[in-house]
């Protein structure tokens, strides 16, 4: 009673495939493929663009500070 036995499944599939035909769960199996590799696809370009923003903020705080000022330089 706790839980679903193995023949508890093939009849709720027996169900889906009478159901739905294969042709449509195929498509719909393609169909969330295509939107899992989407996905992940578009969590590495987010991780590659803030990486490449992290380096770019950092090469800026890294690069020699500009020429000082004759005012700057003189001494009183």
């Amino acid at each position: 009673m706790g839980g679903f036995s193995i023949w508890h499944w093939l009849i709720v599939l027996l169900v889906v495939v009478l159901l739905f035909g294969t042709k449509k769960l195929r498509s719909v199996g393609s169909d969330l493929g295509s939107a899992i590799r989407s996905f992940r696809k578009g969590l590495q370009e987010d991780e590659s663009t803030e990486k490449k923003q992290i380096d770019d903020a950092s090469n800026r705080g890294s690069e020699t500070p500009a020429q000082k000022s004759p005012s700057e330089t003189r001494n009183d």
